[in-house]
Protein backbone atom coordinates (compact mmCIF):
# COMPACT_ATOMS: atom_id res chain seq x y z
CA UNK A 1 0.00 0.00 0.00
CA UNK A 2 1.29 3.06 -0.96
CA UNK A 3 2.42 5.75 2.17
CA UNK A 4 0.07 8.68 2.69
CA UNK A 5 1.58 12.08 1.97
CA UNK A 6 1.70 14.14 5.27
CA UNK A 7 -0.42 17.06 4.57
CA UNK A 8 0.91 20.45 5.72
CA UNK A 9 -1.12 22.95 7.51
CA UNK A 10 -1.52 25.70 5.15
CA UNK A 11 -0.15 29.24 6.84
CA UNK A 12 -2.81 31.62 7.99
CA UNK A 13 -3.01 34.42 5.22
CA UNK A 14 -2.99 38.50 6.79
CA UNK A 15 -5.88 39.96 5.35
CA UNK A 16 -5.30 43.18 3.69
CA UNK A 17 -6.16 46.47 5.55
CA UNK A 18 -9.21 47.69 3.18
CA UNK A 19 -7.06 50.81 3.11
CA UNK A 20 -4.28 49.31 0.98
CA UNK A 21 -6.38 48.03 -1.54
CA UNK A 22 -6.89 49.58 -4.94
CA UNK A 23 -10.96 50.96 -5.21
CA UNK A 24 -12.52 48.76 -6.91
CA UNK A 25 -15.52 49.92 -9.33
CA UNK A 26 -18.80 48.36 -9.00
CA UNK A 27 -20.38 45.78 -11.21
CA UNK A 28 -22.81 46.19 -13.56
CA UNK A 29 -25.62 43.77 -14.77
CA UNK A 30 -26.13 43.43 -18.83
CA UNK A 31 -28.92 45.33 -18.40
CA UNK A 32 -26.70 48.27 -16.73
CA UNK A 33 -28.33 48.10 -12.96
CA UNK A 34 -25.55 48.90 -10.99
CA UNK A 35 -24.18 46.12 -8.06
CA UNK A 36 -22.00 47.31 -5.51
CA UNK A 37 -18.71 45.23 -4.95
CA UNK A 38 -19.85 44.30 -1.65
CA UNK A 39 -23.78 43.85 -0.75
CA UNK A 40 -24.68 44.25 2.72
CA UNK A 41 -28.29 43.07 4.00
CA UNK A 42 -31.25 45.49 2.76
CA UNK A 43 -33.82 45.43 5.83
CA UNK A 44 -33.26 46.35 9.16
CA UNK A 45 -34.66 43.16 10.81
CA UNK A 46 -35.68 39.19 9.78
CA UNK A 47 -38.74 40.28 10.34
CA UNK A 48 -38.96 43.20 8.21
CA UNK A 49 -37.14 40.63 5.32
CA UNK A 50 -39.64 37.77 5.71
CA UNK A 51 -42.33 40.14 5.40
CA UNK A 52 -41.29 41.36 2.12
CA UNK A 53 -39.96 37.82 0.55
CA UNK A 54 -42.52 36.19 1.91
CA UNK A 55 -43.22 32.58 2.09
CA UNK A 56 -42.63 30.08 -1.05
CA UNK A 57 -46.24 29.10 -2.46
CA UNK A 58 -48.13 31.99 -1.00
CA UNK A 59 -48.28 35.46 -2.33
CA UNK A 60 -46.31 37.67 -3.48
CA UNK A 61 -44.83 34.64 -4.55
CA UNK A 62 -41.28 36.03 -4.65
CA UNK A 63 -39.75 32.92 -3.72
CA UNK A 64 -42.40 29.96 -6.41
CA UNK A 65 -45.58 29.44 -6.79
CA UNK A 66 -45.82 26.29 -5.15
CA UNK A 67 -44.74 25.54 -1.28
CA UNK A 68 -42.17 23.02 -2.03
CA UNK A 69 -40.73 24.08 -5.82
CA UNK A 70 -38.87 20.88 -7.11
CA UNK A 71 -39.30 18.96 -4.13
CA UNK A 72 -42.49 18.31 -5.17
CA UNK A 73 -42.17 18.28 -8.57
CA UNK A 74 -39.67 19.23 -11.10
CA UNK A 75 -40.18 21.71 -13.83
CA UNK A 76 -41.72 20.23 -16.83
CA UNK A 77 -38.54 19.53 -19.85
CA UNK A 78 -39.46 20.54 -23.23
CA UNK A 79 -37.38 20.78 -26.28
CA UNK A 80 -38.77 23.04 -29.16
CA UNK A 81 -39.19 21.21 -32.39
CA UNK A 82 -40.37 21.92 -35.60
CA UNK A 83 -39.61 21.20 -39.42
CA UNK A 84 -40.62 20.09 -42.64
CA UNK A 85 -43.70 18.16 -43.18
CA UNK A 86 -46.01 16.89 -39.84
CA UNK A 87 -44.72 13.19 -40.35
CA UNK A 88 -41.01 14.90 -40.03
CA UNK A 89 -41.74 16.37 -36.66
CA UNK A 90 -43.84 13.82 -35.10
CA UNK A 91 -40.51 11.82 -35.44
CA UNK A 92 -39.00 14.44 -33.86
CA UNK A 93 -40.80 14.17 -31.19
CA UNK A 94 -41.40 10.87 -30.82
CA UNK A 95 -37.10 10.97 -30.23
CA UNK A 96 -37.11 13.39 -27.21
CA UNK A 97 -39.86 12.01 -25.61
CA UNK A 98 -37.97 8.22 -25.60
CA UNK A 99 -35.29 10.18 -24.27
CA UNK A 100 -36.95 12.08 -21.47
CA UNK A 101 -38.68 15.09 -23.04
CA UNK A 102 -41.73 15.71 -20.74
CA UNK A 103 -43.95 17.90 -22.98
CA UNK A 104 -44.27 19.15 -26.84
CA UNK A 105 -43.51 22.49 -27.72
CA UNK A 106 -44.62 22.84 -31.32
CA UNK A 107 -42.60 25.65 -33.88
CA UNK A 108 -45.07 26.49 -36.89
CA UNK A 109 -43.45 27.35 -40.23
CA UNK A 110 -44.14 30.84 -41.52
CA UNK A 111 -46.87 30.33 -44.06
CA UNK A 112 -49.07 28.74 -40.73
CA UNK A 113 -48.16 31.30 -38.61
CA UNK A 114 -49.46 34.07 -41.15
CA UNK A 115 -52.70 32.18 -41.73
CA UNK A 116 -50.89 30.80 -45.58
CA UNK A 117 -51.52 27.50 -47.13
CA UNK A 118 -48.49 25.81 -48.33
CA UNK A 119 -49.28 26.14 -51.70
CA UNK A 120 -50.31 29.95 -51.70
CA UNK A 121 -47.64 31.96 -53.95
CA UNK A 122 -46.37 33.82 -50.68
CA UNK A 123 -45.53 30.73 -49.29
CA UNK A 124 -43.23 29.46 -51.83
CA UNK A 125 -39.73 28.39 -50.06
CA UNK A 126 -40.95 28.94 -46.65
CA UNK A 127 -42.69 25.82 -46.55
CA UNK A 128 -41.43 23.83 -43.22
CA UNK A 129 -38.11 26.02 -42.86
CA UNK A 130 -38.73 27.33 -39.23
CA UNK A 131 -41.04 25.01 -38.31
CA UNK A 132 -43.67 22.46 -39.39
CA UNK A 133 -46.47 23.40 -41.78
CA UNK A 134 -49.89 22.56 -40.46
CA UNK A 135 -52.63 24.02 -42.97
CA UNK A 136 -54.70 21.29 -42.67
CA UNK A 137 -56.47 18.44 -40.01
CA UNK A 138 -55.18 15.67 -41.93
CA UNK A 139 -51.29 17.73 -40.90
CA UNK A 140 -52.37 17.98 -37.70
CA UNK A 141 -53.69 14.29 -37.20
CA UNK A 142 -50.33 13.00 -38.53
CA UNK A 143 -48.00 15.68 -36.47
CA UNK A 144 -49.80 14.28 -33.23
CA UNK A 145 -50.24 10.65 -34.39
CA UNK A 146 -49.38 8.04 -32.19
CA UNK A 147 -48.45 10.97 -29.45
CA UNK A 148 -49.95 10.56 -25.92
CA UNK A 149 -52.15 13.49 -25.77
CA UNK A 150 -53.87 12.70 -22.71
CA UNK A 151 -50.87 12.62 -20.42
CA UNK A 152 -48.74 15.18 -21.90
CA UNK A 153 -48.94 18.77 -22.59
CA UNK A 154 -48.53 20.76 -25.54
CA UNK A 155 -47.15 23.89 -26.26
CA UNK A 156 -47.96 25.86 -29.73
CA UNK A 157 -45.68 28.73 -30.38
CA UNK A 158 -48.75 30.34 -32.21
CA UNK A 159 -50.51 33.68 -32.17
CA UNK A 160 -52.12 35.29 -35.36
CA UNK A 161 -53.95 32.09 -36.16
CA UNK A 162 -53.96 30.59 -32.34
CA UNK A 163 -57.52 30.04 -32.65
CA UNK A 164 -56.78 28.14 -35.69
CA UNK A 165 -54.46 25.76 -34.35
CA UNK A 166 -56.10 25.48 -31.12
CA UNK A 167 -59.65 24.45 -32.86
CA UNK A 168 -57.45 21.91 -35.02
CA UNK A 169 -55.89 20.26 -32.11
CA UNK A 170 -58.98 19.61 -30.07
CA UNK A 171 -60.30 18.40 -33.16
CA UNK A 172 -57.87 15.84 -33.57
CA UNK A 173 -57.53 14.85 -29.82
CA UNK A 174 -61.73 14.40 -30.02
CA UNK A 175 -61.43 12.47 -33.04
CA UNK A 176 -58.98 9.59 -31.03
CA UNK A 177 -61.58 9.66 -28.27
CA UNK A 178 -59.82 12.72 -26.15
CA UNK A 179 -62.20 15.03 -24.61
CA UNK A 180 -61.30 18.63 -24.91
CA UNK A 181 -61.97 18.82 -20.77
CA UNK A 182 -58.90 16.65 -20.48
CA UNK A 183 -56.39 18.77 -22.61
CA UNK A 184 -53.55 19.96 -20.91
CA UNK A 185 -50.69 22.67 -22.89
CA UNK A 186 -50.64 26.32 -24.02
CA UNK A 187 -51.31 28.49 -26.92
CA UNK A 188 -49.03 31.43 -26.96
CA UNK A 189 -52.13 33.47 -28.44
CA UNK A 190 -49.95 37.01 -26.93
CA UNK A 191 -51.09 39.04 -30.55
CA UNK A 192 -49.31 42.41 -28.83
CA UNK A 193 -45.98 41.36 -28.52
CA UNK A 194 -46.18 40.44 -32.21
CA UNK A 195 -46.75 43.88 -33.07
CA UNK A 196 -43.78 44.82 -31.00
CA UNK A 197 -40.87 42.10 -31.64
CA UNK A 198 -42.37 39.54 -34.54
CA UNK A 199 -44.31 40.53 -36.88
CA UNK A 200 -46.35 37.79 -37.59
CA UNK A 201 -49.58 39.40 -37.57
CA UNK A 202 -52.36 40.10 -40.22
CA UNK A 203 -55.13 41.46 -38.60
CA UNK A 204 -55.17 45.10 -36.83
CA UNK A 205 -54.81 45.33 -33.27
CA UNK A 206 -58.48 45.74 -32.42
CA UNK A 207 -59.58 42.12 -34.06
CA UNK A 208 -56.67 41.08 -33.37
CA UNK A 209 -57.44 41.16 -29.18
CA UNK A 210 -60.30 40.23 -30.36
CA UNK A 211 -59.49 36.84 -31.27
CA UNK A 212 -56.82 36.60 -28.73
CA UNK A 213 -60.01 36.89 -25.75
CA UNK A 214 -62.31 34.82 -28.10
CA UNK A 215 -59.80 31.66 -26.90
CA UNK A 216 -59.25 33.24 -23.32
CA UNK A 217 -63.13 32.39 -22.55
CA UNK A 218 -63.93 29.36 -25.16
CA UNK A 219 -61.29 28.08 -22.61
CA UNK A 220 -62.08 29.01 -19.42
CA UNK A 221 -65.54 27.33 -20.68
CA UNK A 222 -64.55 24.36 -22.86
CA UNK A 223 -60.63 23.40 -21.81
CA UNK A 224 -60.36 24.20 -18.42
CA UNK A 225 -56.88 22.79 -18.36
CA UNK A 226 -55.21 24.87 -21.18
CA UNK A 227 -53.39 27.84 -21.00
CA UNK A 228 -55.13 30.49 -23.17
CA UNK A 229 -52.40 33.21 -23.25
CA UNK A 230 -48.86 32.93 -22.59
CA UNK A 231 -47.86 36.35 -22.54
CA UNK A 232 -44.46 36.54 -23.84
CA UNK A 233 -41.33 38.59 -22.90
CA UNK A 234 -39.13 36.43 -24.42
CA UNK A 235 -39.26 37.42 -28.57
CA UNK A 236 -39.16 41.17 -26.72
CA UNK A 237 -35.79 40.39 -25.01
CA UNK A 238 -34.69 38.96 -27.96
CA UNK A 239 -35.48 42.45 -30.00
CA UNK A 240 -33.69 44.04 -27.51
CA UNK A 241 -34.86 45.02 -24.64
CA UNK A 242 -32.97 44.92 -20.97
CA UNK A 243 -34.41 43.19 -17.91
CA UNK A 244 -36.30 46.31 -16.77
CA UNK A 245 -38.07 46.33 -20.23
CA UNK A 246 -38.72 42.88 -20.38
CA UNK A 247 -40.47 42.63 -17.10
CA UNK A 248 -42.86 45.77 -17.74
CA UNK A 249 -43.50 45.42 -21.10
CA UNK A 250 -44.23 41.63 -20.51
CA UNK A 251 -46.59 42.65 -17.47
CA UNK A 252 -48.50 45.27 -18.78
CA UNK A 253 -49.35 43.27 -21.83
CA UNK A 254 -50.85 40.76 -19.24
CA UNK A 255 -52.42 44.09 -18.13
CA UNK A 256 -53.85 44.96 -21.57
CA UNK A 257 -54.82 41.17 -21.84
CA UNK A 258 -56.94 41.52 -18.30
CA UNK A 259 -58.66 44.95 -19.09
CA UNK A 260 -59.44 43.61 -22.27
CA UNK A 261 -61.03 39.85 -20.66
CA UNK A 262 -62.86 42.23 -17.76
CA UNK A 263 -64.87 44.45 -20.20
CA UNK A 264 -65.94 41.14 -22.38
CA UNK A 265 -67.77 40.37 -18.88
CA UNK A 266 -64.80 37.47 -17.60
CA UNK A 267 -64.43 36.50 -13.56
CA UNK A 268 -61.13 37.60 -13.06
CA UNK A 269 -60.57 34.66 -10.96
CA UNK A 270 -61.94 32.34 -13.11
CA UNK A 271 -59.37 33.25 -16.37
CA UNK A 272 -56.14 34.22 -14.65
CA UNK A 273 -54.84 30.38 -13.90
CA UNK A 274 -55.28 30.16 -17.44
CA UNK A 275 -53.18 32.92 -18.41
CA UNK A 276 -49.51 31.86 -18.02
CA UNK A 277 -45.80 33.68 -19.36
CA UNK A 278 -43.35 33.07 -21.29
CA UNK A 279 -39.79 34.47 -20.54
CA UNK A 280 -36.19 34.95 -21.85
CA UNK A 281 -33.32 33.36 -19.30
CA UNK A 282 -30.38 35.13 -20.98
CA UNK A 283 -26.82 34.90 -19.78
CA UNK A 284 -26.29 37.38 -16.59
CA UNK A 285 -27.21 34.74 -14.38
CA UNK A 286 -27.77 37.00 -10.97
CA UNK A 287 -30.11 39.46 -12.69
CA UNK A 288 -31.88 36.78 -14.19
CA UNK A 289 -32.80 34.78 -11.16
CA UNK A 290 -33.36 38.33 -10.14
CA UNK A 291 -35.74 38.82 -12.92
CA UNK A 292 -38.06 36.10 -12.47
CA UNK A 293 -38.65 36.66 -8.63
CA UNK A 294 -38.92 40.10 -9.38
CA UNK A 295 -41.93 39.61 -12.34
CA UNK A 296 -43.81 37.35 -9.94
CA UNK A 297 -43.98 39.98 -7.06
CA UNK A 298 -45.16 42.87 -9.49
CA UNK A 299 -47.95 40.43 -11.11
CA UNK A 300 -48.74 39.81 -7.94
CA UNK A 301 -49.49 43.36 -6.47
CA UNK A 302 -51.06 44.14 -10.30
CA UNK A 303 -53.61 41.25 -10.02
CA UNK A 304 -54.76 41.87 -6.34
CA UNK A 305 -54.54 46.22 -6.55
CA UNK A 306 -55.47 46.70 -10.10
CA UNK A 307 -57.87 43.69 -10.31
CA UNK A 308 -58.62 42.65 -6.73
CA UNK A 309 -58.49 39.08 -7.44
CA UNK A 310 -59.81 37.27 -4.69
CA UNK A 311 -57.91 33.87 -5.17
CA UNK A 312 -54.41 33.61 -4.11
CA UNK A 313 -53.99 31.27 -7.32
CA UNK A 314 -54.95 34.20 -9.07
CA UNK A 315 -51.95 36.16 -8.29
CA UNK A 316 -49.38 33.40 -9.07
CA UNK A 317 -47.72 34.10 -12.01
CA UNK A 318 -46.55 30.88 -13.40
CA UNK A 319 -44.02 30.68 -16.16
CA UNK A 320 -42.19 28.97 -18.77
CA UNK A 321 -38.74 30.02 -19.78
CA UNK A 322 -36.00 29.44 -23.23
CA UNK A 323 -32.78 29.55 -22.66
CA UNK A 324 -31.48 33.05 -25.33
CA UNK A 325 -31.51 32.11 -28.52
CA UNK A 326 -30.04 35.84 -29.20
CA UNK A 327 -26.99 34.89 -27.02
CA UNK A 328 -26.21 32.14 -29.32
CA UNK A 329 -23.20 32.38 -31.69
CA UNK A 330 -22.52 30.82 -34.97
CA UNK A 331 -18.98 31.27 -33.66
CA UNK A 332 -17.42 28.56 -31.66
CA UNK A 333 -20.84 26.99 -31.79
CA UNK A 334 -19.56 24.65 -29.13
CA UNK A 335 -19.58 27.30 -26.64
CA UNK A 336 -23.22 27.63 -26.41
CA UNK A 337 -23.81 24.42 -24.40
CA UNK A 338 -22.18 26.18 -21.66
CA UNK A 339 -24.09 29.23 -22.21
CA UNK A 340 -27.06 27.29 -22.39
CA UNK A 341 -26.02 25.16 -19.10
CA UNK A 342 -25.72 28.64 -17.58
CA UNK A 343 -29.34 29.98 -18.55
CA UNK A 344 -31.27 26.99 -17.88
CA UNK A 345 -29.81 27.48 -14.57
CA UNK A 346 -30.39 30.96 -14.10
CA UNK A 347 -34.45 29.77 -15.33
CA UNK A 348 -34.29 26.70 -12.88
CA UNK A 349 -33.19 29.06 -10.22
CA UNK A 350 -35.53 31.59 -10.27
CA UNK A 351 -38.47 29.39 -10.17
CA UNK A 352 -39.51 28.15 -13.84
CA UNK A 353 -42.48 25.62 -14.33
CA UNK A 354 -41.44 24.60 -17.58
CA UNK A 355 -37.90 24.72 -19.89
CA UNK A 356 -36.61 24.38 -23.44
CA UNK A 357 -32.70 24.32 -23.62
CA UNK A 358 -31.68 25.89 -27.07
CA UNK A 359 -29.55 23.43 -28.97
CA UNK A 360 -25.53 24.49 -29.06
CA UNK A 361 -26.27 24.34 -33.42
CA UNK A 362 -29.17 27.31 -34.00
CA UNK A 363 -27.02 29.87 -35.05
CA UNK A 364 -26.70 27.94 -38.18
CA UNK A 365 -29.58 26.01 -38.47
CA UNK A 366 -32.62 23.60 -36.96
CA UNK A 367 -31.05 21.51 -34.43
CA UNK A 368 -29.58 18.12 -35.26
CA UNK A 369 -30.65 14.99 -33.12
CA UNK A 370 -26.85 14.90 -31.63
CA UNK A 371 -27.21 18.69 -30.16
CA UNK A 372 -30.93 18.69 -29.38
CA UNK A 373 -30.20 15.81 -27.34
CA UNK A 374 -27.61 17.62 -25.13
CA UNK A 375 -29.47 20.38 -24.78
CA UNK A 376 -31.98 17.99 -22.96
CA UNK A 377 -29.19 16.40 -20.99
CA UNK A 378 -28.53 19.78 -19.52
CA UNK A 379 -31.95 20.01 -17.91
CA UNK A 380 -31.64 16.64 -16.71
CA UNK A 381 -28.47 17.16 -15.59
CA UNK A 382 -29.37 20.35 -13.55
CA UNK A 383 -32.57 18.34 -12.26
CA UNK A 384 -30.16 15.08 -10.80
CA UNK A 385 -27.15 16.43 -10.64
CA UNK A 386 -26.48 19.35 -9.54
CA UNK A 387 -28.44 19.62 -6.44
CA UNK A 388 -30.35 22.79 -7.42
CA UNK A 389 -33.83 21.15 -6.52
CA UNK A 390 -33.20 20.18 -3.35
CA UNK A 391 -33.94 22.99 -1.40
CA UNK A 392 -36.90 25.77 -2.80
CA UNK A 393 -35.08 29.09 -3.95
CA UNK A 394 -32.03 27.92 -2.75
CA UNK A 395 -30.82 31.91 -3.97
CA UNK A 396 -33.13 33.47 -1.67
CA UNK A 397 -31.74 35.58 0.88
CA UNK A 398 -28.23 36.44 -0.99
CA UNK A 399 -28.01 39.87 -0.32
CA UNK A 400 -27.35 40.56 -4.29
CA UNK A 401 -30.20 38.59 -5.53
CA UNK A 402 -32.30 40.39 -2.64
CA UNK A 403 -30.82 44.13 -3.90
CA UNK A 404 -31.65 42.86 -7.86
CA UNK A 405 -34.93 42.01 -7.34
CA UNK A 406 -35.88 45.03 -5.37
CA UNK A 407 -34.11 47.25 -8.11
CA UNK A 408 -35.89 45.33 -10.96
CA UNK A 409 -39.20 45.53 -9.63
CA UNK A 410 -39.02 48.89 -8.86
CA UNK A 411 -37.84 49.73 -12.36
CA UNK A 412 -40.33 47.39 -14.10
CA UNK A 413 -42.94 49.16 -11.74
CA UNK A 414 -42.13 52.90 -13.07
CA UNK A 415 -41.96 51.15 -16.53
CA UNK A 416 -45.50 50.23 -16.34
CA UNK A 417 -46.58 53.71 -14.27
CA UNK A 418 -45.22 55.44 -17.79
CA UNK A 419 -47.12 53.02 -20.06
CA UNK A 420 -50.54 53.91 -18.39
CA UNK A 421 -49.23 57.98 -18.17
CA UNK A 422 -49.72 56.80 -22.16
CA UNK A 423 -53.17 55.19 -22.68
CA UNK A 424 -51.53 51.49 -22.20
CA UNK A 425 -50.19 49.32 -24.29
CA UNK A 426 -52.01 49.12 -27.16
CA UNK A 427 -51.90 53.03 -27.33
CA UNK A 428 -47.83 52.97 -27.14
CA UNK A 429 -47.78 50.34 -29.59
CA UNK A 430 -49.82 51.74 -32.44
CA UNK A 431 -47.72 55.05 -31.86
CA UNK A 432 -44.34 52.86 -31.89
CA UNK A 433 -42.99 54.07 -28.97
CA UNK A 434 -42.72 50.81 -27.42
CA UNK A 435 -41.09 49.29 -30.46
CA UNK A 436 -38.71 52.57 -30.36
CA UNK A 437 -37.49 51.90 -26.96
CA UNK A 438 -36.50 48.44 -27.54
CA UNK A 439 -34.84 49.88 -30.36
CA UNK A 440 -32.67 52.15 -28.35
CA UNK A 441 -31.54 49.41 -25.93
CA UNK A 442 -30.56 47.33 -28.44
CA UNK A 443 -28.59 49.85 -30.07
CA UNK A 444 -26.99 50.85 -27.00
CA UNK A 445 -25.70 47.41 -26.63
CA UNK A 446 -24.51 47.18 -29.91
CA UNK A 447 -22.48 50.06 -30.21
CA UNK A 448 -21.29 48.72 -26.19
CA UNK A 449 -20.42 45.64 -28.23
CA UNK A 450 -18.64 47.66 -31.01
CA UNK A 451 -16.19 49.51 -28.67
CA UNK A 452 -15.32 46.66 -26.77
CA UNK A 453 -17.43 47.38 -23.58
CA UNK A 454 -18.65 44.45 -23.71
CA UNK A 455 -17.03 40.67 -24.04
CA UNK A 456 -18.32 38.14 -26.31
CA UNK A 457 -16.13 34.55 -26.30
CA UNK A 458 -15.33 33.98 -29.54
CA UNK A 459 -16.73 36.84 -31.12
CA UNK A 460 -14.57 40.06 -30.06
CA UNK A 461 -12.22 37.76 -27.92
CA UNK A 462 -10.55 34.54 -27.54
CA UNK A 463 -11.50 34.50 -31.29
CA UNK A 464 -10.08 31.53 -33.23
CA UNK A 465 -11.02 28.56 -35.33
CA UNK A 466 -14.42 28.01 -35.74
CA UNK A 467 -14.08 24.10 -35.75
CA UNK A 468 -17.28 21.93 -37.46
CA UNK A 469 -20.19 21.33 -36.44
CA UNK A 470 -22.85 18.66 -38.25
CA UNK A 471 -25.29 21.12 -39.18
CA UNK A 472 -29.19 19.61 -40.09
CA UNK A 473 -30.61 21.02 -44.23
CA UNK A 474 -34.05 20.66 -44.22
CA UNK A 475 -35.15 18.62 -47.88
CA UNK A 476 -36.68 20.94 -50.44
CA UNK A 477 -38.19 18.41 -51.49
CA UNK A 478 -40.36 18.13 -48.14
CA UNK A 479 -42.44 21.69 -49.62
CA UNK A 480 -42.62 19.52 -52.74
CA UNK A 481 -44.47 16.77 -51.03
CA UNK A 482 -46.21 18.90 -48.89
CA UNK A 483 -47.68 20.40 -51.93
CA UNK A 484 -49.01 17.58 -53.10
CA UNK A 485 -50.73 16.44 -50.36
CA UNK A 486 -52.39 19.41 -49.48
CA UNK A 487 -54.21 19.79 -52.88
CA UNK A 488 -54.91 16.00 -52.24
CA UNK A 489 -56.72 16.80 -49.55
CA UNK A 490 -58.62 19.44 -51.03
CA UNK A 491 -59.83 17.00 -53.64
CA UNK A 492 -61.04 14.64 -51.07
CA UNK A 493 -63.33 16.46 -49.09
CA UNK A 494 -66.67 17.59 -49.38
CA UNK A 495 -66.27 21.29 -51.19
CA UNK A 496 -70.54 22.05 -50.18
CA UNK A 497 -69.59 21.22 -46.83
CA UNK A 498 -66.23 23.56 -46.11
CA UNK A 499 -68.15 26.34 -47.97
CA UNK A 500 -71.25 26.13 -45.77
CA UNK A 501 -68.55 25.99 -42.55
CA UNK A 502 -67.06 28.87 -44.21
CA UNK A 503 -70.35 31.24 -44.56
CA UNK A 504 -71.04 30.53 -40.92
CA UNK A 505 -67.73 31.80 -40.31
CA UNK A 506 -68.15 35.26 -42.27
CA UNK A 507 -71.40 35.53 -40.82
CA UNK A 508 -70.16 35.29 -36.92
CA UNK A 509 -67.52 37.48 -37.92
CA UNK A 510 -69.88 40.45 -38.43
CA UNK A 511 -71.52 40.21 -35.03
CA UNK A 512 -70.48 40.13 -31.43
CA UNK A 513 -70.21 36.34 -31.72
CA UNK A 514 -67.22 34.07 -30.07
CA UNK A 515 -65.47 33.01 -33.11
CA UNK A 516 -63.76 29.57 -31.38
CA UNK A 517 -66.92 27.63 -32.19
CA UNK A 518 -67.62 28.60 -35.88
CA UNK A 519 -63.48 28.45 -36.50
CA UNK A 520 -63.73 24.70 -35.02
CA UNK A 521 -66.83 24.01 -36.83
CA UNK A 522 -65.13 24.96 -39.73
CA UNK A 523 -61.22 22.52 -39.77
CA UNK A 524 -63.92 19.60 -38.85
CA UNK A 525 -65.78 20.34 -41.93
CA UNK A 526 -62.08 19.78 -43.23
CA UNK A 527 -61.39 23.56 -43.95
CA UNK A 528 -57.91 24.66 -44.48
CA UNK A 529 -55.92 27.25 -42.14
CA UNK A 530 -55.50 29.61 -45.32
CA UNK A 531 -59.52 29.92 -46.01
CA UNK A 532 -60.46 30.75 -42.33
CA UNK A 533 -57.50 33.40 -42.24
CA UNK A 534 -59.23 34.36 -45.75
CA UNK A 535 -62.54 34.59 -44.82
CA UNK A 536 -61.36 36.94 -41.47
CA UNK A 537 -59.20 38.90 -43.52
CA UNK A 538 -62.00 40.14 -45.80
CA UNK A 539 -63.90 40.54 -42.04
CA UNK A 540 -61.60 42.68 -40.42
CA UNK A 541 -58.66 43.75 -42.60
CA UNK A 542 -54.96 43.19 -42.39
CA UNK A 543 -52.12 45.62 -40.95
CA UNK A 544 -49.31 47.67 -42.25
CA UNK A 545 -46.80 49.02 -39.71
CA UNK A 546 -46.14 52.39 -39.38
CA UNK A 547 -43.48 53.27 -41.85
CA UNK A 548 -41.89 55.95 -39.25
CA UNK A 549 -42.05 53.60 -35.83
Amino acid sequence: MAERTKRKRPRTAKAPSAAAEAPVAHGQTQSGLLVPVVVGAQEPTAEAFRARIGFPGEPPFTRGVRATMYRGRLWTMRQYAGFGTAKETNRRFKYLLSHGNEGMSVAFDLPTQMGYDSDASLARGEVGRVGVAIPTIEDMRILLGGLPLDRVSTSMTINATAAILLALYIATAEAHGIPRAVLRGTVQNDILKEYIARSTYIYPPEPSMRLAIDVVEFCAREVPKWNAISVSGYHIREAGATAVQEIGFTLANGIEYMEAAVRRGLDVDAIAPQISFFFNAHIDLLEEVAKFRAARRLWASIMAERFHAKQAESLALRFHAQTAGVALTAQQPENNAVRVAIQALAAVLGGAQSLHTNSMDEALSLPSERAVRLSLRTQQLLAHESGVANTVDPAGGSYVIESLTDQLEAEAAALIRDVDRRGGMRKGIESGWVQRQIADSAYRFQMELEKGERTIVGVNAYAEGDGGVPVQRTDPKLEVEQVRRLKAFRASRDANAVDRALHRLEAASQTDANLVPEILSAVKARATLGEISDVLRAAFGTYRERQDV
